[in-house]
């Protein structure tokens, strides 16, 4: 593939409807800050391109778990990552985008919520089941461009009322309740609404948590998961995939504008337009769903079926990737009864609070197997098991002590109340990461076959990561323009980093 549907397709994939709904929800509650979200990829997505599939192509793996087991050996590690991946997409991605979706049009159209959900799916698994990766990623192409341009023109529509940015600070700090809860600060604009960067205490997105829990979150994300990476790995070569990544950290820049600042909008006006709105949530649905159901698939067949069934054939492994879709269908709509407890605010913080409790011992496991060749299976296996066991703890604490409305005591544990779910995902990462060294340097170590070609410090020197067939001397010329269009990206993210800190 080439890098532009790779762009377009990494932003469509992470662009669904429970993140159009989730940030623009957020951005009416809560103010700026939930961009953060979205910039913070841009420094993920170019170590994707740069570090971690230059070592995804020498190691010559097509899913995640399997690059696992090469690194770590053994088998236990990579079923654990393939069931913990199916498992988050069901409980992160699929049900939160169906919900979110069928939400929109039960409300936009007076449709039955789950006759929504079921003609959503069966457009969306039909072309998914018959037209594989290829037909995934040019369909997300297409509902990119449906979705930039529908929220441009929402967005134009949004400021146009509202009379520009510079009366939004003023019309948003106006945009109080007729009803609030007595001698609190319940449902009133927050002072710092229009500040990226809050208090690492008080604030409901520290800035320290933004900055480093959620780069441990968004590693797992776009340089772990099967549904990003597969993209990716599906580039024409090294400098395709850059660029890939590259167009998809520009693309990830427009949400402040085009999702976020228009819900803060319509906490004051409520704009209309809701035909072009309905054919953007469709196609942030579809692109997204389409995705998943694609990559897990692929998961399944080929981490899990394979091993149950060794001599399973081509025709076998199609059928039981199909079938996949079919259940994980079946386990989301069951799951979204779950989530109508919920409303579209709270929705993206479930999703990104389940995330922070069970990802970052992934990206510690990734993280320490790429760059120090001395961890092994024994240190990784067991930090991934500490880490489910205190991740798993706290999300069963959130789902029997869910937090308590605006105004009421919070008699949750310390651990909840205390302790801001981004913070958590540091300390968590720390301590799997702990767990994976300790482990590592009390057993033996990795054996060569085990490293070569499989860490940063062992790619093969004679065959560079990526390349194929073509003039040596064009690959070197369009790398240099990548890595200057990287250092380009980076100063307009800070820039705009600074300008709303």
């Amino acid at each position: 593939m080439t890098w532009w549907p790779i762009g377009a397709s990494l932003f469509a994939s992470s662009e669904g409807s429970g993140l159009f709904i989730g940030l623009a929800g957020s951005g009416a509650a809560g103010g700026l800050a939930v961009a953060g979200f979205e910039w913070n990829a841009t420094y993920v997505l170019l170590a994707l391109a740069w570090v971690f599939v230059p070592i995804y192509v020498s190691s010559e793996i097509i899913t995640m778990p399997e690059y696992i087991q090469k690194r770590y050996g053994g088998q236990r590690i990579r079923m654990y990552l393939s069931v913990l991946s199916l498992l988050l997409s069901v409980f992160t991605k699929i049900s939160i985008d169906l919900y979110a979706g069928a939400l929109f049009v039960h409300i936009c159209l007076g449709w039955n919520f789950y006759l929504s959900t079921l003609l959503m799916l069966a457009i969306t698994a039909l072309y998914t089941i018959a037209g594989g990766l290829a037909a995934v990623i040019y369909t997300d192409a297409l509902q990119t461009l449906i979705m930039v341009v529908g929220a441009v023109i929402l967005t134009v529509k949004a400021f146009d009322q509202i009379g520009g940015y510079e009366h939004l600070a003023t019309a948003y700090a106006q945009a109080i309740p007729s009803r609030i809860v007595a001698n609190t600060t319940c449902h009133l604009p927050r002072e710092d609404a229009m500040h990226m960067f809050r208090d690492p205490y008080t604030g409901d997105l520290p800035w320290t948590g933004m900055t480093f829990g959620l780069t441990i979150m968004a590693t797992w994300y776009w340089c772990t998961d099967q549904v990003i990476v597969q993209r990716s790995l599906s580039a024409r070569d090294l400098n395709h995939a850059k660029a890939g990544s590259i167009l998809a950290s520009y693309l990830k820049m427009l949400p402040m504008c085009l999702i976020i600042m228009p819900g803060m909008v319509s906490r004051a006006l409520f704009p209309g337009l809701r035909g072009l709105m309905i054919a953007v949530m469709m196609a942030a649905l579809m692109s997204s769903l389409t995705s998943i159901f694609n990559s897990s698939s692929t998961l399944f067949t080929m981490d899990i079926w394979r091993r149950l069934r060794p001599r399973a054939g081509e025709r076998e492994l199609l059928l039981v990737g199909r079938l996949v879709i079919i259940v994980l269908i079946g386990v989301s709509v069951a799951w979204i009864p779950v989530l109508q407890g919920s409303n579209s605010g709270q929705v993206f913080i479930y999703m990104q609070s389940v995330t922070s409790s069970l990802a970052p011992p992934v990206t510690a496991v990734f993280v320490l197997g790429i760059f120090w060749r001395r961890a092994n299976e024994q240190g990784a296996f067991w930090g991934l098991m500490v880490g489910l066991a205190v991740g798993a703890s706290r999300l069963v604490l959130e789902f029997l002590y869910p937090a308590p409305p605006c105004g009421h005591v919070d008699a949750r544990p310390a651990i909840l109340g205390s302790i801001h779910y981004l913070h958590f995902a540091i300390a968590l990462f720390a301590l799997s990461g702990a767990v994976v060294v300790t482990g590592s340097l009390l057993t033996p170590p990795p054996p060569a076959a085990q490293i070569q070609n499989l860490t940063w410090w062992t790619l093969a020197k004679n065959r560079p990561p990526g390349a194929k067939t073509g003039d040596t001397q064009k690959q070197a010329f369009w790398a240099r323009v990548c890595g200057i269009n990287a250092i380009l990206l980076m100063c307009v993210n800070i820039f705009f980093y600074a300008y709303f800190a």
